[in-house]
Parts: C-alpha cells; structure tokens; sequence
C-alpha cells in the first residue's frame, strides 16, 4: 500500500491562561475588536483544562516525532496568576510535554507587575520573556494605560531593568512594538533601543476593509513611510539589534523563510488553547468578525490533529494558492505572502489582499532596494547570528549552532583523511564502518565527532604534522569502534596502539605496553569491550570502574550540566601549555569538586553562561602546574568545545571556563565568517599584553575581556573584596581595544557589526 500524505503538525501552542488584563489598551484585538469572546470564558484556566491542553500537546509531538515545540503563556495578561500560580501552569507543562518533547516556553506580557519574585520562577523554569513597549512615555501612554488613564510607562521600564540584570538576561526575548504613525518613528525606535532589548518586533495595528487603519488621508502609505525611516536608521547604525520584519524581509528576499505569520508563504503551525479548553485559530482573526477564531473544538474532545486538519487552518497552510488573484500576479508575494491573514478580511471573505498591501509593497520594494552590507555567513546561519552572539551573554540556539557547524566540518575532514587512503590501508575498514554506523546510529557518530581532540587529530593527520601524523588515518578505526560502543553496534577492527595505549575517543583507553607501537583487534558486542593483541585479551564493560588494563573517560558532573575530564586522549596536547598526565583518583575527585563549585558560581554569576557551556563545553583537560603555581588556561584553535586549565579554586575556575570558553566561541565564528579584513597585516597595542597584536588577536581579546569584565562587574555589584578593581581593568582593556580595532579598519562588516554590539552591551555599565 502506498503511503498516505503527511499529517500537518502544529509546533506552536498559545495558551491563554489568564482571560483579563490590568491595562485598557485601546488597540487591543482581544478586548476593544470584533471578537469578544473573552466575556464568556472563565477568568483563568482551571487545572483540568490546564491537564487537558498539555496531554494533547504532549500526544501531538510523540504521534509526530516532533524534537521540539514551543508554549507561549498569553492571555489577558498571565503574570495576573501570581507567582505561585505561574509557576504551578509551568510546573505542569514541564511535567506533561518535558518527558516527551523539548519543551520551549515563552511568554507575551505587558510586564507591569513583573517581579523578582516572578522572574525566579521563570528563571525556573526558563521561559522566555516578550515585553510589550510602544516607545517613549508619550508613544507608550498613547495606548497602554490603565483603565484610570494612569501611565504604565514607570512601571515597564522598572520591569525591563529587571530583565537586565544578569540573572535574568537570559529570559528577556525582546520589545513587542504596535506602530502608531502619530509617534514620532525615530523617537521609538531610540527608546526601544536604549532598553537594551535581544529583539525587537514592529506590528503593525490589527485591522480589517471593513475596519481600516487610521490614514492622514485615503491612499496614503503613511505605514510604509513611518518603518522606511526606521529601516534607514537601523541599516545606518549597523543592525545593532534583530528587527524580526526587516530580518524577515532580508530573509525571504533570498528565499529563505519569513519566521512569522506577518510575511511571507511559510505554512502556518499555530493554534491557541483559550482558558476554558476551546481550539482557536491565531488571536488576530479576533479581529475580523465575532467567532472568527473559533473552531468548535476542544481539549476533552479533539485532538491537536484534528484541529490541524480542519478547513479553516487548510487555507492558511496553502501557501500561494491560498491567496487572492491580485496577491498571486504581485511581483513581491514571495515576501509578503498576503500579509496577515486577519488584515484580508472584509465584505464576509479573506480574498482580498492586505488591508496594508500598498504599505507593504511599498516597503519589501525599499529593504529590497537598500540592502544591508553583506556578512558572509556560512552553514546556512541565520542573519542575526552575529547579534546573537555578540552579547556578553550569548544565545544558547546559537551555540547549538556552532556545535552543528563543527560537526559538519569534522564530517568534512573525516571524508578528506579517507579520500587519501590507499585501497586496503589502514583505516579504511575504520571509515567503511563509520559510514554504516552514521546510517544505523547517527548520534552516536555525531557524539563522537563532536569531541573537540577528534578535528584536533584530523587537521594534524592531514597536515602530516603532531600526533595526528603520528597516529595516523589508523584512527578512523578507533572513531568508529567508539561510535560502535557508543551506540551498542557489534563490530570488530584493527584499531592503532600508540605507546601502548589503544584510546577510544569519548570512551577511554586500553593499556597494552606490551604492543607498543601496532595495532590490537576491537571487538565491541552489546555492551563489552574486547581488545585481543597477540596472546593479551583484555575484556571490560563500557561503564566499568578503572583497572591496571582500562582507564575509562571520567566526567565533571554539577546540576543540569556533564563534561569529560578529558585526561587520556593523547590529541588533547595541542594547547600552548602542556597537558597533564592520566589523573590519579583523589586528583580526578579534586577536579570534580572543584568543577561542581565553579558551575554553582558560574550559575549564579552569569547564567547566560552558563546556558552557553552547557550547550557546547564537552571536555575540560587538567594542565600541568607551571613552578610559580598561577592558574593557566587555554583553547585551541581546531579544537571547539575543549577548555585547558590548571587546577585551581572554584572562583577562578569559573572565570577560566568562561574566558576560555569565548576564545573557543570566536574560534568557531571564525570558521564560518570573515570578520577580520586580511588584505594587510596591522598591529594594534592592548592593554592586556606588551606586545602589539594582530586584529584577529584583538578581536578574540575584545570577546573573551569582555565576559571576564561582565562577571567582576557582578562580583562588584556584591562587594566582593577586590572585584571594583579587577571590573575596571578588565572594561578598560576592553573599551580601548574596540576603539582603537575600529580605528584600524581592520573589520569586514560582520566583524564591525559584533564589535559595535559588544560595544553597545557594555554602554550601560557603570564607570
């Protein structure tokens, strides 16, 4: 039997938690529009309906394999449950939805009653954060006021101070901002900038041909006009933040997808789950007519493929052929898609275009016609990367990017060792059996190329230099018994003995003094190890402890984070000071301890951080004590996702994690963009070295200072003995680097873009 179509899967779910609102916005669709639902459903949703949404959440992901999918609390407004009250909904989506799926939560607020004691409990849960502001007070007070007529502006900017404190950095996913083109464009786009926001998403106001926009007059594209200024300026001051219409515009212009329903032919995946269990369609249809929205289901009686299913989201799935004649003959409709679906309503039908369309038309043809300069990135990365990563605190999806661009290259030069074996030589079983395994166990195969002493070991053997030359292609055998024991996959290979040790990456090593150099025959079955070289047979569990024949990898384990103590691959050299030996227990135990403190410290200091390394840090090795007993540090360039370190205490183990681990960051945003202009080489003087520096040195300096600045400047907000001192040094290094790197014009455009963001983070630290 021929295989049906594919069902349609919903990866956004929108829960309306709380049905009432402390503000009387007169622009909001869900209380002032055509809809008004919201009298009949109960204030808030009750734990049955709550139990209900998510098991059918939970139900949609497992029947499609979905690796993730988002929950965004809506409302009204959701902090109206309380803290406890919050954290209790959050409790139980993770419950339900987190054993099945990875679960990503967010949350739209007007933030007016944000607190520290709310932030705590979506810090706990880690949901992220979109906070309502239209501009400054007199933009913001147009509209979003209490129904008193009271501002709300004192108490939105309180809560966005909030969100900038490094504790809570994390949280804050950037400023929802309605136009309205009485308010001054620049003066908005200012105050939203000044707030110091990860993004920033421009809507324009709902409405409908039955329910127009307010125009100075008929025709006028006042819209267009008003974000063309906005455009300009943000073009001109370098993108200094993700704008999600004009990176949606960049976007689609290339073909790529538009990221929103505003914009583009990108099918829609959203459904809304109201507070008393109903299926609804996105909120803006509120707007159209009354029950524009509804679907007639519910939680208890529908499923989420149901509602998938149904004709009223089949349109808004079609893409092209859903859209009106005049929409389809438009030259711009691969970028506009017909614009919001709700703004087509009018005369009882949607088959019109955008009640904006000339606006819109009018703009895609303006971002079309003034692109920004160009920024090379490869491996597919999205146009914000480089923001992404250009604050102190990173962005976790953007590490996890990283991490997928090293496993390509990896993959790349896997291919590039095997392509040089001779037929029959050694490895070639090795790589015959890595192939089949990246088909049976890709996981497997990709744990292990994302060890950082894996690429360490290939770029050496391909350069015929190091340990790499000297283990030899032989070591594809080794990846690939690894990815076999990894994944519980029985082969047998002649794998390579380097001073009678046979290593396993990831996995451990195998003493055979008696080989010396040669090979010893791996045999990996269901859960066993066998290594046979002449007549010595050594034969372990993969988790077995240590003995005089195995020594298996160890790991630094803390709360929600687990690296190897990488003290064996005999790859991991490559650093400028030198690796220690094999630990001994109660040295293995000290590193331990010492790790688990400084994660503590990390988390508490600079969680944003710590959201980084848990993504991408995947092996600490411990460096041998230099006489004079400093604590060292140190990356390598071919090695992502490794930290070298002495030992030390957790305090200043927390600051080389971190310090090192932006020197690794860089290192892999090098591999996939130009960010220092090569066509001459330019010497610059720091202050952290005597000696003048090149631009890519200073870069990478700017980076890693910049992070370190960024935990004494919290040390010193807590009076830590000493921080004030070490806080200064540090931001004045850094700020005088970028200064005299941007004075060189030593950047291409990406690298000018991260510079001026770093520069742009650090602006409102104190003096």
């Amino acid at each position: 039997m021929a295989p049906g179509p594919a069902r349609a899967a919903l990866t956004e779910f929108v829960l309306k938690v709380h049905a009432r609102c402390d503000l009387a916005c007169d622009h909001c669709y869900v209380y002032e529009h055509a809809d008004q639902s919201w009298r009949r459903r109960p204030v808030r949703m009750t734990p049955d309906v709550l139990r209900a949404a998510a098991g059918r959440i939970a139900e949609h992901a497992a029947a499609h394999g979905l690796p993730d999918v988002t929950v965004v609390l809506h409302g009204g407004e959701p902090l109206l449950l309380g803290p406890d009250g919050l954290g209790q909904v959050l409790a139980e989506l993770r419950r339900v939805i987190g054993p099945v799926t990875r679960l990503r939560i967010g949350m739209q607020t007007n933030g007016v009653l944000l607190s520290e004691r709310f932030c705590d409990v979506l810090a706990e849960h880690d949901v992220a954060v979109g906070v309502s502001l239209d501009g400054d007070r007199a933009a913001n007070d147009r509209h979003r006021i209490y129904r008193s007529g009271a501002s709300s502006y004192d108490q939105v900017l309180r809560a966005l101070a909030l969100l900038r404190r490094p504790a809570y950095r994390r949280l804050w996913s950037g400023l929802l901002c309605t136009v309205d083109v009485r308010n001054d464009p620049i003066a908005v786009y200012e105050a939203l900038l000044a707030q110091e926001p990860s993004r920033i998403d421009f809507l324009l106001p709902h409405a409908t041909w039955d329910d127009p926009p307010w125009r100075p007059a008929a025709g006028d594209t006042t819209y267009a006009r008003w974000l063309r200024a906005v455009h300009d300026r943000w073009r001109a001051d370098g993108r200094p933040v993700p704008v999600r219409l004009f990176d949606s515009l960049l976007s689609t212009a290339r073909g790529g997808p538009s990221g929103t329903e505003w914009l583009g032919l990108d099918p829609v995946d959203l459904a809304v789950i109201e507070t008393d269990g109903e299926w609804e369609q996105a909120d803006s249809l509120k707007t159209a007519y009354d029950g524009a929205p509804a679907t007639g289901m519910t939680v208890f009686s529908h499923a989420a493929d149901d509602v998938a299913a149904s004709p009223l989201l089949a349109r808004r799935r079609s893409g092209r052929a859903g859209l009106s004649d005049e929409c389809r003959r438009c030259p711009v409709v691969d970028q506009c898609g017909g614009g919001l679906f709700a703004h087509r309503y009018g005369a009882g039908h949607f088959d019109h275009p955008s009640v904006y369309c000339a606006d819109l038309k009018e703009l895609i043809v303006h971002v079309n016609e003034n692109p920004p300069e160009p920024v090379r990135l490869d491996a597919g990365l999205p146009d914000d990367f480089i923001d992404r990563l250009a604050a102190p605190t990173g962005d976790r999806v953007a590490i996890g990017r990283l991490v997928e661009a090293q496993i390509a290259i990896v993959r790349a030069l896997l291919a590039e060792v095997a392509d040089r074996l001779p037929a029959g030589a050694a490895g070639a079983d090795g790589w015959e059996a890595l192939t089949a395994l990246d088909r049976s166990a890709p996981e497997s195969v990709a744990r292990i190329a994302a060890h950082p002493y894996v690429r360490a070991w290939a770029v050496d053997c391909l350069a015929g230099t190091g340990t790499g030359a000297r283990q030899g292609p032989g070591y594809l055998s080794a990846l690939a018994a690894a990815a076999a024991l990894d994944a519980g996959v029985p082969v047998r290979l002649d794998v390579p003995v380097r001073s009678g040790r046979l290593h396993l990456p990831t996995m451990g090593t195998v003493l055979l003094p008696e080989v010396g150099d040669g090979t010893a025959r791996v045999e990996i079955g269901p859960g066993s190890l066998r290594v046979r070289a002449g007549d010595v047979t050594v034969a372990v569990s993969p988790g077995a402890a240590g003995g005089p024949r195995w020594w298996p990898t160890r790991r630094l384990v803390a709360p929600d984070v687990s690296v190897l103590l990488e003290d064996g691959d005999p790859h991991r050299d490559c650093h400028r000071l030198p690796a220690d030996d094999r630990l001994d227990d109660a040295g293995a135990v000290r590193w331990a301890e010492t790790f688990a403190a400084a994660w503590q410290v990390i988390r508490d200091e600079v969680p944003g951080h710590a959201e980084e390394l848990r993504t991408g840090l995947r092996a600490v090795v411990p460096l041998r004590r230099s006489g004079d007993g400093v604590s060292e540090a140190s990356t390598a360039r071919q090695a992502f996702g490794g930290v070298a370190a002495t030992e030390t205490d957790a305090g200043s183990l927390a600051v080389l994690l971190v310090h090192e681990f932006q020197h690794s960051k860089m290192n892999a945003l090098l591999d996939v963009c130009d960010l220092v202009d090569g066509t001459g080489p330019i010497d610059i003087t720091v202050g952290w070295r005597p000696d003048p520096r090149p631009a890519e040195a200073v870069l990478h300096g700017i980076y890693a200072h910049a992070a370190v600045a960024d935990i004494w400047r919290v040390r010193a907000d807590r009076q830590v003995d000493g921080a004030q001192a070490v806080y200064r040094q540090y931001r004045d290094w850094t700020a005088e680097a970028i200064g005299a790197l941007q004075r060189a014009d030593a950047l291409t455009p990406a690298g000018s873009r991260l510079v001026r963001q770093v520069a742009r983070s650090m602006s409102g630290w104190p003096s």
